[in-house]
């Protein structure tokens, strides 16, 4: 007898649709899974064996063929436990064939025939919702986060509940409310950083307009500290946001049982060992890495020289373009990357170059050398390039006297509000993703700072690219003081972005 339950297959951050078909003939005993399937697959047979034995159900002594189509899709991971189950009891006359139309499921399942939770159910339930599932069959682990997609979710804990479910001999599980967070609340905040009021003004500007940013300063000048705070000020996550930071931290595992979206925006802070590979995404069947998973979020490059030269160089298109796309032989999948890059840096070997009370011991040469590690269109690509000095004595002594992080997210979110107005939901949506076109139209220069930034750009040799930038930057710093997109961009808004630009 042949039967086929609906399920799906995870491809970079998205699911596409896998028919699961079991066939159960006469023959010499035998159980075996088709359909281009990973090894975690081929090992479903014998999971899925010892599952529904132990759920009191028959495994006959006959041949069983499962295919999983469409066979040029490569198949991984555990999730198709639970359809494999559901086909070969309606293939063995266990379960009504009826009651499987209509329905997707995916779930890993223990020997036991519990139905264990399984990475990238929001994307499956996105499928499904997109494909008109009637009900989605899914771990109770994961209910709440299928939920999040708006659609008929059946959570089930064993194999024998998800059968007396879609007989109807027992009622769904009612699945468990787990509603955004209505507030944010963060473990730390500006307001317990010393002095540093460059720096921290650098930080308003960079999360007021989406700007990348580089912090260069010796050891212990709090350039970490700086940057973990980033996200205390950003704005929180719109529901479409919160919508695809789920989605790809779903994929990745990341999201905790009985969770539904995530309310928080992503710091990624990968050590600088990191491949390229976990950095940017990758597999033979593409994952995403740190820059997706930092999407819609800060991606922080703690001690960036460090990192290998290939890793770095790889993230300057999807810098610009807010994506990565990753080309196999039989797949070319595009992963989300739209991130605020912040990067962390001394300015020398022993990091005290230009340091004023503490000599440095490092050659010419070797100052050279270490800054050579990062390209210089790699640093182009830094809207703000800021200075982080050590501390004076007094102010290390003296207690934190700066704005909390309530007060700065409060100036983000108004510079955010007049961007909002301008660029529409259509359209790039924060100053640092403006296109060419876009610079054109709402960044008028008023003459003094047309005539200022034509002068630095001669005596800083700016590139095309980074003549942009400070352009962007300014449109921010103006955004910050309530100007408005018709009037022009003044020389004092030209003088503080070219401020945050290495000589």
């Amino acid at each position: 007898m042949l039967s086929r339950v609906q399920s799906a297959a995870l491809v970079g951050v998205d699911a596409v649709p896998v028919d699961v078909e079991v066939d159960v003939s006469f023959g010499l005993p035998a159980f075996a899974i088709a359909g281009l399937a990973a090894t975690s697959e081929q090992d479903a047979r014998e999971r899925v064996r010892a599952a529904v034995k132990n759920s009191h159900r028959d495994v006959p002594a006959r041949r069983i063929l499962v295919n999983l189509a469409p066979a040029d899709v490569r198949k991984e991971g555990a999730a198709f436990d639970l359809p494999i189950a559901l086909g070969l009891l309606v293939a063995t006359g266990q379960l009504r064939p009826g009651v499987v139309d209509g329905v997707m499921a995916v779930g890993e399942l223990s020997l036991d025939g519990r139905v264990r939770p399984t990475p990238g159910v929001l994307a499956v339930a996105l499928l499904a919702r997109r494909l008109g599932v009637r009900r989605l069959l899914v771990p109770n682990a994961n209910a709440s986060e299928a939920a999040a997609a708006g659609l008929a979710v059946v959570p089930v804990e064993t194999v024998l509940e998800a059968v007396e479910v879609m007989e109807g001999r027992a009622a769904p599980r009612p699945v468990p409310a787990a509603p955004r967070e209505s507030r944010v609340r963060h473990e730390v905040d500006f307001a317990e950083i010393k002095g540093q009021a460059h720096a921290r003004r650098a930080l308003v500007v960079a999360a007021a307009g989406g700007h990348h940013l580089l912090l260069l300063g010796p050891p212990g000048a709090g350039k970490t500290m700086l940057a973990r705070r980033l996200p205390t000020i950003l704005p929180p996550l719109g529901p479409d946001e919160a919508l695809e930071v789920t989605k790809i931290h779903s994929v990745a595992g990341l999201v905790p049982p009985g969770v539904g979206l995530l309310s928080v925006r992503p710091f990624r802070a990968p050590h600088h060992t990191t491949s390229r590979q976990a950095l940017v995404g990758g597999g033979s069947i593409p994952r995403p890495g740190e820059l997706s998973l930092a999407h819609h979020g800060v991606l922080f490059l703690d001690e960036l020289p460090e990192f290998h030269r290939d890793a770095l160089e790889v993230l300057r298109q999807p810098l610009e373009e807010g994506v990565i796309t990753i080309a196999r032989v039989q797949m070319s999948v595009t992963l989300p990357a739209r991130v605020m890059l912040a990067a962390a840096m001394n300015p020398c070997p022993c990091g005290y170059f230009g340091d004023a009370r503490r000599p440095c011991g490092c050659t010419p040469p070797q100052v050279g050398r270490y800054r050579a590690r990062i390209s210089g269109p790699l640093l182009d690509r830094f809207d703000l390039h800021v200075e982080v000095p050590r501390l004076p004595p007094d102010d290390v002594a003296a207690a934190p006297a700066g704005e909390d992080s309530a007060v700065l997210r409060a100036r983000v979110l108004a510079a955010r509000v007049i961007q909002r107005r301008r660029f529409g939901r259509r359209r790039t949506g924060v100053n640092g993703r403006m296109s060419g076109r876009a610079l054109r139209r709402f960044c008028p220069l008023e003459p003094g700072a047309a005539q200022l930034l034509r002068a630095a750009t001669e005596r800083l040799a700016l590139s095309a690219r980074a003549y942009d930038r400070v352009l962007r930057v300014s449109r921010t710093i103006a955004d910050l003081d309530g100007v408005d997109s018709d009037e022009g961009i003044t020389a004092r808004h030209v003088a503080e972005a070219l401020q945050y630009r290495l000589p």
